[in-house]
């Protein structure tokens, strides 16, 4: 620049290009998404459960998001689309035998996985795609789910739309409604989103029409007040007359010991009176054979104006 010729500059060194933006580290990303909650990236603990998106969530993480919404920073951002807990699924994850949680092993580090698919073993780290059933919540690796499919019909409009029992509990799930693909790519989340949109539209006015149908009912209809507990009590007491009244049943076996015992009674007071002596029997016997007078021992012979 001096014209002293010690140096020759370079086009980076007179023009100054812009920065480039640094980029996120994809491996990073992979363990963020299968490893740790979503909302309170912590690891994964069961039970684990999964939204509409296909994101994981701690689900004790998830509760204290919806008891108190400003409990993480970010949790609008993350799951404001959860209102409740019948938003999400509880994932039923199958551990993995060769996962072990001493210090020494680093499962992150090392990816290894505290869950695998149950059909082919594979180890959910990430590197290959996995889904769960939303009918009840079973976790399987893509191609081990694909592997085990039912042969459809020749047609295109049928094939997925059938419904086929799941391999591991039985409950009966339709590919092409039911089947969610867990952490998906950014293609694929945007149609989720406008699935997961779309049904919860089709709710809205699926209830929306129910209740129209019920005012248009009501109004449109007499309908006769409910029975008070009164009248309700007195038609249940007045019995038509052409209807004979029904004999109570009485069981064979209770009849027969109430027998034994009545007759058992009276045996002892026959003994308990032979034994009596005359003096405790003249209380209770009548004098001269006559009638017996009216009151007790305590009061006979006693003048009462009352007797």
């Amino acid at each position: 620049m001096g014209n002293d010729g010690g140096s020759i500059p370079d086009r980076r060194d007179l023009v100054k290009t812009k920065a480039k933006a640094e980029q996120a580290d994809k491996n990073n990303q992979t363990l963020a998404a299968w490893f740790f909650c979503a909302l309170s990236k912590r690891p994964l603990q069961e039970p684990v459960v999964s939204c509409a998106l296909g994101k994981l969530y701690n689900k004790d993480a998830l509760l204290e998001y919806l008891l108190d919404k400003t409990a993480y920073g970010d949790g609008a951002k993350i799951c404001g689309h959860i209102k409740s807990l019948k938003d999400v699924v509880t994932l039923r994850l199958t551990p993995n035998p060769a996962y072990t949680s001493s210090p020494s092993d680093d499962s992150v580090t090392n990816k290894r996985s505290q869950f695998i698919c149950p059909l082919n073993l594979k180890e959910m780290t990430g590197n290959i795609p996995f889904v769960y059933i939303s009918k009840c919540g079973c976790v399987f690796s893509s191609a081990g789910l694909k592997a085990i499919s039912t042969p459809s019909t020749s047609s295109s409009e049928e094939e997925g739309s059938g419904k086929e029992p799941c391999p591991q509990c039985g409950k009966s799930f339709s590919r092409s409604d039911d089947v969610r693909t867990i952490n998906p790519g950014p293609e694929e989340q945007e149609k989720m989103m406008e699935k997961m949109l779309a049904a919860k539209s089709s709710a809205k006015s699926n209830k929306k029409k129910r209740k129209e149908l019920a005012s248009t009912n009501g109004t449109s209809e007499d309908v006769a007040p409910p029975p008070s507990k009164k009248t309700k009590a007195a038609a249940d007491s007045v019995t038509p007359p052409d209807v004979p009244t029904p004999a109570p049943s009485i069981n064979p076996m209770v009849s027969s010991v109430a027998r034994k015992v009545t007759e058992q009674i009276a045996e002892e007071e026959k003994k308990r009176k032979a034994n009596m002596s005359k003096a405790i029997a003249s209380l209770y016997a009548p004098k001269d054979g006559g009638t017996k007078e009216k009151g007790t021992f305590l009061t006979m012979n006693t003048f009462t104006r009352y007797a």
